[in-house]
C-alpha cells in the first residue's frame, strides 16, 4: 500500500528554492526599511519603506493584516504612498477541506482624471494529497480566467498554466513546468509564454551551512538568442549570520551579509559589481550597486 503524498508546492512556487536563494536578500539596490508588530488580538501592523539609489523618492506602504484562525478569515488592508487601497479577504477550509478562496481588489482614486484605476481577481486554491491547483477570475480585465495546476508523485512534479481571455474566447497564454523535488536538492524546467522562452534552474542543500543554486534562462526577447545564466550561494556564519555570493554571465557580482542583531531585529547589507566596468566611475550607482536594509520585528 502506497503512502499519501504530500501537497505539492503551488504554480507560482516551483523553482522556489532557487529564486530564493538568487534573489532574497542582497539589498544593492537603495535603502529599505521594515517594521512590524502585532496586536493579542491578532492584527500585524506592517510599515515598509524604500529608497532607490538613484532617486531621493521614498516608495512605501502601511499594511493591517487580521488573522482570525478559528474561522479560517484574513483581512488584509494596504495603502500605498502612491495613493493606492488593496484589500485582501481569504476564507481557508470553511467552504471545504483544503479550499481557499479569496478577494483581491485595488483603487488608485486621483488615477485616470479622478474616475479611478481598479481592479479587482477573485481566486480559489485547492489542495489535496498529490495534488495543487489555482484559478484566479480578473474581472474587471478582459475578464480573464487563468488556471494552473501541479500534480507531484515520489518527488516528481508536473505542472501547467493557462489564461483565458473569456471575452474574445481565447487562450491567451499557456505554459508547462516539470521538476524533481527532494530533501536536499531540487531540479525545475520551465516553458513560458506559450513555449518560447525556456529555464532551468537547481538547488543543493550542500550541507546544514551550505546552499547552493543555478538558474539558466533563454528568452529571444530578453538574451538576444543567447542564454542567461546565474549561480550563486549561501553560507551560514552561526545561527545568526549568514553570507550570500552571485554572478552572472554579465559579470554582475553581487554579496549579501545578513545579521540577526537582536530577536526582532536584522539588518542587510547588499552590493553589487560590475567586474566588466571596474574602471569606470559611476557617481549615481548606475554601474556598481550598494545598499542596506533593516527588519524590526515585535
Amino acid at each position: 500500500m502506497s503512502l499519501p503524498q504530500p501537497v505539492p508546492p503551488s504554480w507560482k512556487d516551483l523553482g522556489k528554492s532557487s529564486g530564493d536563494l538568487l534573489q532574497k536578500d542582497y539589498p544593492f539596490t537603495g535603502t529599505a526599511l521594515e517594521i512590524k508588530t502585532k496586536t493579542p488580538s491578532n492584527v500585524t501592523f506592517k510599515v515598509a519603506g524604500n529608497r532607490a539609489s538613484s532617486t531621493s523618492v521614498i516608495v512605501g506602504d502601511l499594511e493591517a493584516k487580521l488573522v482570525d484562525k478559528k474561522h479560517g478569515l484574513t483581512i488584509t488592508n494596504t495603502w500605498t504612498t502612491s495613493n493606492v487601497l488593496k484589500n485582501l479577504v481569504e476564507v481557508d477550509n470553511q467552504i471545504a477541506q483544503g479550499l481557499k478562496v479569496d478577494l483581491a481588489t485595488s483603487l488608485a482614486p486621483a488615477k485616470e482624471g479622478g474616475k479611478g484605476n481598479r481592479s479587482a481577481v477573485l481566486s480559489a486554491i485547492y489542495k489535496q494529497s498529490g495534488f495543487h491547483s489555482r484559478a484566479f477570475l480578473d474581472v474587471l480585465k478582459g475578464p480573464t480566467f487563468t488556471a494552473d495546476t501541479v500534480i507531484g508523485r515520489d518527488g516528481f512534479l508536473l505542472g501547467v498554466e493557462a489564461a483565458y481571455n473569456v471575452t474574445e474566447g481565447k487562450i491567451n497564454r499557456y505554459a508547462l513546468a516539470a521538476g524533481f523535488n527532494a530533501p536536499e536538492y531540487a531540479v525545475t524546467l520551465h516553458a513560458l509564454n506559450d513555449l518560447k522562452s525556456f529555464s532551468a534552474s537547481y538547488y543543493h542543500r550542500v550541507s546544514k551551512d551550505v546552499e547552493a543554486g543555478a538558474k539558466a534562462v533563454y528568452d529571444p526577447k530578453l538574451t538576444n538568442g543567447g542564454v542567461a545564466i546565474e549561480v550563486g550561494t549561501k553560507t551560514y556564519l552561526d545561527n545568526a549570520a549568514f553570507v550570500k555570493a552571485k554572478i552572472n554571465n554579465a559579470g554582475v557580482l553581487a554579496l549579501g551579509y545578513t545579521q540577526s542583531l537582536r530577536p526582532g531585529l536584522k539588518a542587510s547589507f547588499g552590493v553589487a559589481v560590475d567586474t566588466q566596468k571596474l574602471n569606470e566611475v559611476d557617481p549615481v550607482g548606475h554601474v556598481h550597486k550598494v545598499g542596506l536594509s533593516f527588519v524590526f520585528e515585535s
